[in-house]
């Protein structure tokens, strides 16, 4: 009877397994900084594993974000890259970081969110109704600009920074992440 019993919770268990393998090999995912981004992970989830944000999530920590960006949302997130962080003038990123200026930092990682599920097809959507640019308004409160240069999707800043998104439609159970090579600066 043990026997019977045993084999009937191993099986159960191999059955498991191989439902949740399953479920993940199905799901579509993008490789950003190095890992597999699955849509069925909310933001933070994915972005802790990309090398590529070791600077977006230690700053998106350091500012007490982390709950929000695990929240339902959906959020679009414009995400820089490492690069995109060190191309900052030097002790931008280290002023940031310090606790007395967290406030600070908030507004500059918020100014990165757009409430919805913003891909790029509904970006294209916006700016042929936009007659070329679509205006986005960002969880701080501050404008961006979507358009395109030649076949490249951008966005611009209030300070007409653009940045070229380069790895794009990163789905999230939350949201969607559009990978960018430049931080974006309100006014």
């Amino acid at each position: 009877m043990k026997s019977k019993r045993m084999n009937s919770v191993v099986l159960t268990a191999c059955m498991f397994v191989l439902a949740l393998n399953l479920a993940t090999a199905q799901e579509k995912t993008v490789m950003v900084g190095g890992a597999q981004m699955y849509p069925s992970k909310n933001i933070i989830e994915n972005a802790v594993n990309s090398k590529d944000h070791t600077t977006l999530v230690a700053a998106v920590k350091a500012a007490g974000l982390v709950e929000t960006l695990q929240g339902k949302g959906p959020f679009t997130v414009f995400a820089p890259t490492n690069m995109a962080f060190d191309a900052l003038p030097a002790g931008t990123v280290e002023t940031l970081l310090k606790p007395e200026n967290k406030a600070m930092l908030s507004d500059v990682l918020t100014y990165h969110v757009v409430a919805g599920k913003l891909d790029s097809q509904e970006l294209m959507k916006r700016i042929k109704a936009g007659n070329g640019k679509a205006e986005l308004t960002t969880v701080a409160g501050g404008k961006l600009w979507a358009a395109m240069e030649g076949n490249t999707l951008k966005i611009w800043d209030e300070k007409n920074n653009a940045a070229k998104i380069t790895v794009k439609d990163v789905y999230q159970s939350n949201g969607v992440i559009e990978v960018i090579d430049k931080v974006l600066m309100a006014k």
